[in-house]
Parts: structure tokens; C-alpha cells; sequence
């Protein structure tokens, strides 16, 4: 029933890995700052705030395929503009309309809580994390050879996987509308907010081990979102690799090594670890490691313990992506479900807004170690919240 799905999600986090590595350092052969680069991350972010909740409302009333479909259309446009770019400003559009419908991974994880009970969903969730390790293995991999072919190639690649992923989703995924037809509110999926109604997010919030858990994952977010919209720059103003300073190439390989630490955690080890320490447990260790990796990062200049800071980001990201959101779920009414997935995105996106600025600032003004502490700092408050939210969560629950 989810392999369909995942396969759609593997392809389309293929084409985004493609692009991550060399997102930052493409803009500058255009004459970008450091902060410039990095708010190409920002505008991707802000166009996805405005339109994801409306693609997901949507998707609850006519289905989650004709959406995901929209989503990678526009996903493939952007990135052909992106490749043809000939100015900054034309990268830009390229990101505008590409996140004017993104809306993938969102209608994936409803479509997941569709089709799984409870008690299976942490499980079913990291399909989308194998997904993303598979795609953090693969895309980067490819990236470090294509950029033997320029900086545009690995873009033109990702395009042609969006489309590819346009056609899976055309073929393979069947389109199962809400149970009950446009009005319903029932169901796993439940019914998303439109863009004039977000007012009405602050009862989740009102909600504590719920408001809590929110906050963890938006604090996962912007410290995920730290790294990957900086560490390009950071590492190529940083760490040199047989005489010259790191490129897409090198960054890439790093990523590559990243997504496939990511493939044997959430292989079926992180059920596994579910079922041994429990959720709460394993989000506290997620935060921990990924603040112990960026603190690290921060006061290094040497390439080998660059692995060690990898191999603690990949844990961290590993297991806090599908256990946050499992727990999330659980917190939540069937028939909300929808919602507080959709507010998740939404919180995702505004990591993704507010993180890449700080970032890009700090390095276009030599503060390298501030860059990755403010990371630390990010994942070090999540473990703090946790107190009041995944640490309850489950005895809440009970």
C-alpha cells in the first residue's frame, strides 16, 4: 500500500539532494553574498508557508494525487529555470515557483496517516525518513560527479527526476479522496487550514504537551535548516581537500556519507529502538547528538572530524524527523490529524525562513563558529522543551 509512495518521495528527495550541495555556492558564480545565497532557502520557504496548507486543504477534498502531481510540475518548471538561469534574480524565480507548490513531503506524511493505525505509525513515518537517506545518499553522490560537468548539470538532473517522479505519482499512486466528500472532517487525513485561517492554529498551542512538541519540532527545523542552508558556504570558506578549498564535489560526498548512515538507522533499527527506549527517549538523544555535532562543527578545521560531525547529524536528524511527528499524531484527534501534520510543514517552513538569514549573515561576516553554535544553541532548547513535551507525551497520553 506505501511503497508507491515512497517511491514517489525517494525520487523527489533525489532531486532535492542533487540540488542542496551546490544551492549556495551556484548562486555566487551569479555574484551573490553569503546571505543572498542562503535566502534562496528563505524564498523557497515563504512561497511554501503561503501555499502548503492550501495544497493540503485541497488535497483533502479531491485527493492527495492530483496535488502531489500540481507539486512536482511546478517542482520540475523551477528547477529548468533555475539550470537556465543567466542573473540572481532568475535563480530566484526558479525558487519562487518552485515553492509556490511544494507541498510533497506534507501530502506524503498525510497520505501515510491515511492509510496506518496508531501504534504503526512511527514505523510507517520513517519511510519518509529511509526515503530522505536514500535520496541523502544518492543525490549528493551524483552531484559530486556531475559538477565534473559544471554547476549546472546536477539542476538539470534533479529536473529530469521531478519528472520522472510526476510520471510515478501519474502511474503508481491511486487517488483516494477524504471519506465522505468535500465536507468531511473525518479521517486519519482530516481537513487543513486555508491561507486566511491560520488564526485558528492557536488552539493546538493552547494545548501544552501538544503546544510543546510543536515547539521541539519547529527548534528541530531551524537547526536542520541552520546546517544545510550554510555549510556549503561554511565548509568552503573552512576546510581544504588535497590543496584547494572544499567545493560542491566534497560536499556533497559528505552528504552522500550522511544519507547512508540515514539508511541503516531508519532500515528498521529505529523501530527497534522504539520499541527498547520509547519515543521520549530517543527524541532527547536526537537533540543531543545534534547539538554535540554542531558544537563540534563550530571548533574544528580539519577534514577527518568532519565524519564524526556527520555521522551525530545523521543520528539526530534520523530519528527526530519520524519520531517527533509520530508523537505529534498521537496527540491529536483522528479527524485533526490533518491539521497538525499541516501545521508541522508549516513550522518547517519557518525554520527554513528564519534560520538561512541568520546563517548567511554570520558567515558573510567571518563568524564561522557563531554560524554552527547558533545550530547548537537551536537543538539544546529542544531538549529543554522536552520537559513539558515529548517527555509527557506518552504518560499524557495514558
Amino acid at each position: 500500500m506505501l511503497l508507491p509512495i515512497f517511491l514517489i518521495v525517494l525520487v523527489d528527495v533525489f532531486a532535492l539532494t542533487l540540488v542542496i550541495p551546490l544551492l549556495a555556492i551556484y548562486a555566487e558564480q551569479f555574484g551573490a553574498t553569503p546571505l543572498q545565497a542562503t535566502l534562496l532557502v528563505t524564498v523557497f520557504a515563504l512561497c511554501q508557508l503561503v501555499s502548503g496548507p492550501l495544497l493540503g486543504r485541497i488535497s483533502d477534498r479531491v485527493g492527495r494525487k492530483p496535488m502531489l502531481l500540481i507539486s512536482q510540475a511546478g517542482t520540475f518548471v523551477g528547477l529548468l529555470v533555475m539550470a537556465g538561469a543567466h542573473a540572481l534574480w532568475v535563480v530566484y524565480l526558479g525558487r519562487v515557483i518552485d515553492g509556490s507548490t511544494a507541498g510533497n513531503l506534507s501530502l506524503a506524511q498525510a497520505y501515510i496517516a491515511d492509510h496506518t493505525t496508531p501504534e504503526n505509525r512511527a514505523r510507517s513515518f520513517a519511510l519518509i525518513g529511509i526515503a530522505f537517506g536514500l535520496g541523502f545518499f544518492l543525490g549528493p553522490s551524483v552531484t559530486g560527479y556531475l559538477v565534473h560537468y559544471g554547476l549546472r548539470a546536477p539542476i538539470y538532473a534533479a529536473a529530469a527526476l521531478s519528472l520522472t517522479s510526476f510520471f510515478c505519482t501519474a502511474a503508481l499512486l491511486r487517488n483516494q479522496p477524504s471519506p465522505g466528500g468535500a465536507a468531511a472532517d473525518v479521517g486519519p487525513g482530516g481537513q487543513r487550514l486555508g491561507i486566511v485561517e491560520w488564526g485558528a492554529y492557536r488552539k493546538y498551542f493552547a494545548r501544552p504537551v501538544l503546544a510543546a512538541l510543536l515547539i521541539q519540532f519547529l527548534l528541530f527545523a531551524f537547526a536542520f535548516s541552520t546546517f544545510t542552508s550554510g555549510f556549503a558556504l561554511f565548509a568552503e570558506r573552512t576546510f581544504q581537500w588535497q590543496g584547494h578549498p572544499f567545493t560542491p564535489r566534497e560536499v556533497g560526498y559528505l552528504f552522500a556519507y550522511a544519507g547512508f548512515l540515514g539508511i541503516i538507522l531508519q532500515g528498521g533499527l529505529i523501530g527497534r529502538l522504539v520499541q527498547r527506549v520509547g519515543e521520549p527517549a530517543l527524541v532527547v538523544a536526537g537533540f543531543v547528538s545534534m547539538a554535540a555535532s554542531y558544537l563540534l562543527l563550530g571548533v574544528i578545521g580539519d577534514v577527518g572530524p568532519l565524519l564524526v560531525v556527520a555521522t551525530l547529524t545523521a543520528f539526530g536528524q534520523g530519528v527526530l524527523r519520524p519520531v517527533l511527528t509520530s508523537l505529534i499524531t498521537q496527540k491529536a484527534p483522528r479527524h485533526e490529524q490533518g491539521m497538525v501534520l499541516g501545521l508541522s510543514q508549516s513550522l518547517t517552513s519557518i525554520g527554513q525562513i528564519a534560520a538561512p538569514p541568520i546563517g548567511g549573515w554570520l558567515i558573510g561576516l567571518g563568524h564561522l563558529s557563531a554560524w554552527a553554535f547558533v545550530a547548537a544553541g537551536a537543538a539544546g532548547l529542544g531538549i529543554v522543551v522536552g520537559r513539558w513535551g515529548s517527555a509527557r507525551a506518552l504518560a499524557a497520553g495514558a
